[in-house]
């Protein structure tokens, strides 16, 4: 298996429990992270190597990512496993199955690309480097069946494992934060180059709503190994009144929260499947954005949005994602009850739509893939 940053961790360790309950002797080898570890993964490299998101942050690691596929496809050969399973991270994880399948070995895919948003083109290169999508969204098996590629949708993980009422008082105490007054939870992403990046203009929004409402409280979940960083961003800025710099227990923090300030990604579901209301900002490379933008198939990048075909919430790409309009817009959330009770039934559906026994269907496809 091979899991590329930290929300691919979260899914294979997912993953890797259902397979356990199948087969206990199960032994799982390659790239991963924490959660992983935690189920009795052997990991060759830390999953945190392959965590590089933008077009010129991914030339700049590129030596070295390539070299590390190549050691692996050479041990992979070398010791051909039952399966490979390539979890999301689909530039690094498509080429090393597509030469993986040529050599016989069965390859599936955990998370489908996002062809339906971003570079259709790559439906190509999927049917020649995977015998099984595991999809996590329903409308996606029907679009790869067009393309002759089987597939499976085993639901989203995430809604399994976040609760569909969750408990804010809880969280509120686990993170020793006021019941009494609001909190927003500030994630800025969870590579290098989104903290780079985001983390200033998030910071400075803070500033302004802290200004605007002194009881507001603040808490920024950071992955451990990126936190010395972002704190050094965040005193850059001068700091935030009554921020909390958390390690990791981001769902501790959306929890609490009564709204987010969030990076574009995975994290912006998370929330969702949390229930809260989020302004989603996200900004990159100049260079990164002109390619992106020219790729995109939708007028929404965050998937609360793609997943209602609406925009439920605000996105703030690139030049618009300043401080003043994120403020903004976090604002206009805490003054609106009624907006934000709409929004929540809205994302309770969002959430039963999801909710399968993820574990349970990855493992029967496997079991057909295994068997042919």
């Amino acid at each position: 298996m091979v899991a590329g940053e930290a929300s691919g961790d979260l899914l294979a360790g997912l993953l890797i429990e259902g397979l356990h309950s199948r087969w206990p002797q199960a032994h799982g080898v390659g790239i991963g992270g924490p959660r992983m570890l935690a189920q009795g993964f052997d990991a060759w490299w830390p999953h945190e190597k392959l965590a590089v998101r933008g077009y010129v942050e991914v030339l700049r690691h590129y030596r070295g990512i390539v070299a590390i596929r190549d050691q692996l496809r050479q041990r992979l050969l070398a010791q051909p496993p039952d399966v490979f399973i390539g979890v999301d991270a689909p530039d690094f994880n498509l080429d090393l199955e597509a030469r993986l399948k040529a050599a016989g070995i069965p390859t599936m895919h955990f998370v489908c690309p996002s062809i339906w948003a971003w570079r259709p083109e790559r439906i190509e290169k999927i049917r020649r480097s995977v015998d099984h999508m595991l999809c996590i969204f329903p409308f996606e098996p029907a679009l790869l069946a067009q393309a002759g590629i089987a597939a499976t949708y085993v639901g989203h993980p995430l809604a399994q494992t976040i609760p569909m009422h969750p408990d804010r008082l809880a969280a509120r105490q686990a993170l020793g934060l006021d019941a009494d007054r609001p909190v927003v939870a500030v994630l800025p992403g969870s590579r290098q180059s989104e903290i780079e990046h985001l983390t200033p203009r998030f910071v400075q929004a803070a500033q302004i709503m802290q200004r605007q409402n002194p009881a507001l409280q603040f808490v920024l979940p950071a992955i451990p190994s990126l936190q010395p960083r972002i704190q050094a961003l965040i005193d850059t800025q001068g700091g935030v009144p009554g921020l909390q710099l958390l390690a990791g227990q981001s769902h501790t923090a959306l929890a609490a929260c009564d709204l987010t300030l969030i990076a574009s990604g995975t994290a912006t579901l998370e929330a969702a499947l949390f229930k809260r209301p989020m302004v989603i900002g996200y900004h990159m490379n100049w260079l990164s954005w002109q390619i992106m933008k020219r790729q995109q198939l939708q007028p929404w990048v965050g998937l609360p949005n793609i997943l209602s075909e609406d925009f439920v919430v605000p996105e703030f790409l690139q030049d618009r994602c300043t401080p003043e309009a994120l403020a903004r817009a976090c604002m206009e959330w805490l003054s609106a009850p009624e907006r934000v009770d709409a929004l929540q039934s809205r994302f309770e559906q969002l959430h039963l739509n999801l909710q399968c026994d993820t574990a349970k269907l990855a493992t029967h496809a496997l079991e057909e893939v295994l068997s042919h």
